[in-house]
Formats: C-alpha cells, structure tokens, sequence
C-alpha cells in the first residue's frame, strides 16, 4: 500500500521543489510534475511529487489525517 501526502510547493529550482509538510520542510523531486508552480499543492510519495491538487482537496486530506493523529 502507498501513501501520498499534500504538501505546499514553497520554492523550485530546476527539478527540485522546497516543500512545506505539516510545518516540516522537504526537498521533493517535481520530475512527474513539470507544471508545478510555487503556491501549488502535490500530492507527496517518497520523495516525489507525484500530482499537483487544488487547495481545497488538500486541506481537506491534512484535516483527516489530522483527525487520525497522522500529522
């Protein structure tokens, strides 16, 4: 089983994205998404971004994993 989590785009340079995660900040590969602009929400899977999502589908994933004490 996989698990992807939304994090906020913060900065790019070439094809690696700065990502904000829960408050914790991570370098992601943006290979899959070359569309990706900074302010944009994808969905993170072991190290990529794997899918840009709109806001609201993000916030609402992070308040369910919140609700699970994921995050």
């Amino acid at each position: 089983m996989c698990l992807a989590v939304p994090a906020l785009v913060k900065s790019i340079d070439g094809a690696i994205a700065e990502v904000d995660m829960a408050g914790t900040t991570y370098r992601a590969s943006i290979t899959m998404t070359p569309e990706v602009k900074v302010g944009d929400y994808v969905l993170l899977h072991t190290g990529y971004a794997i899918q840009v999502i709109d806001e609201k589908e993000a916030q609402e994933t992070l308040a369910i994993f919140k609700q699970l004490e994921m995050i």
